[in-house]
């Protein structure tokens, strides 16, 4: 399957424009993890590849860290010629608070929202795409691209928003708008994702095997021990479940996008799975209908998680998408940034 994976890479990079570059030291994943100190949080990132490439900033979703960035994937990103930076959102991975946010009730939060009522996050989505820019602002990149996943597609949503002038191209990869009405998450999914007591080691790695095997595809069969070791690698990196409750909580405070959606003025690729069962396949649709200009590429198959087997087909449809926008500014002199309330 990976000697699969590889020469399916090698025959893309052939068809793509620019030379497809095998040096390793370039694109060497194993760069040491670094920090950028912002007034709220302290981010753990990885910049991986020259810093003279077009940067290209990932964001992570729900509870997840840099490393659920599959390796390979980010290579094949960095070997197009793009300098990748992946980073911990707050409250996961290796990031850290200057000071801890006031606790909350999940359970009571989940019930407020519900019943229709305010939720009361301890931080919002949009404070999250301000710890995104402050990381680029700290590495001094001007101008990059932004490929955000799940909830770090919502995260990138507000950065386009924030500074739009700044994007040069949006990857949104199994994402929502937030709007009303669109298909509900599988119940019994919502179930796993919401469990975060487990009481040792064992028993969250066990959760968390769970949790991914619901996330994948009905067509690819998951080794239970693989799950298992991802979620190790995961858990012995950083373990902060009460994190990843505010993070559910930022998502249920958020109202509908649509309205800054409409006024977005950016390059913007959707790329959704037909067999979501997080965010099914209408919310991809729903998606880039409300982005001008938006592009949207669906993938059959393609559940809520990075499997080995689609792999290939997410690098197929995002790599020529990103080859594309690399030296393409034109859009830059027609963007201005949105006014907060010109979205309300």
């Amino acid at each position: 399957m990976r000697a699969r994976f590889l020469s399916i890479i090698f025959l893309l990079a052939g068809l793509l424009p620019g030379q497809f570059s095998f040096a390793a030291s370039r694109c060497d994943v194993d760069v040491p993890t670094q920090r950028v100190e912002l007034p709220q949080v302290s981010l753990a990132y990885q910049s991986i590849g020259r810093a003279s490439d077009p940067a290209l900033l990932l964001v992570m979703g729900l509870g997840g860290q840099l490393i659920h960035w599959p390796d390979e994937v980010v290579v094949a990103l960095c070997q197009q010629g793009f300098r990748v930076i992946r980073y911990d959102n707050r409250d996961v991975g290796l990031s850290t608070w200057r000071q801890a946010p006031a606790s909350a009730n999940l359970t009571l939060e989940v019930l407020r929202y519900k019943l229709g009522l305010p939720v009361a996050a301890p931080y919002t989505l949009t404070n999250m795409a301000e710890d995104a820019l402050g990381l680029m602002d700290a590495l001094h990149v001007e101008q990059f691209h932004v490929l955000g996943a799940s909830m770090g597609g919502m995260i990138a949503q507000h950065l386009a928003a924030m500074a739009p002038q700044r994007i040069e191209s949006l990857t949104l990869v199994m994402t929502s708008s937030g709007a009303e009405g669109l298909p509900a998450p599988n119940a019994a999914l919502v179930q796993l994702l919401s469990r975060r007591n487990a009481p040792n080691r064992e028993a969250a790695l066990e959760q968390q095997a769970d949790l991914l095997a619901a996330l994948g595809s009905p067509k690819v069969r998951d080794d239970r021990q693989v799950l298992l070791h991802q979620a190790a690698l995961a858990y012995d990196r950083a373990f902060n479940p009460e994190g990843v409750k505010r993070q559910i909580m930022a998502i249920l405070a958020e109202p509908s996008r649509v309205a800054m959606l409409k006024q977005l003025r950016v390059p913007t690729l959707v790329v959704h799975g037909t067999a979501d069962p997080l965010l099914p396949v209408m919310h991809g649709v729903h998606l880039a209908a409300h982005i001008q200009g938006s592009q949207l590429k669906l993938i059959p198959g393609l559940a809520h998680r990075f499997q080995e087997a689609f792999k290939a087909p997410l690098l197929a449809a995002v790599l020529p998408y990103l080859q594309s926008h690399r030296e393409d500014t034109s859009h830059w002199a027609q963007i201005e940034p949105l006014e907060v309330g010109r979205m309300l």
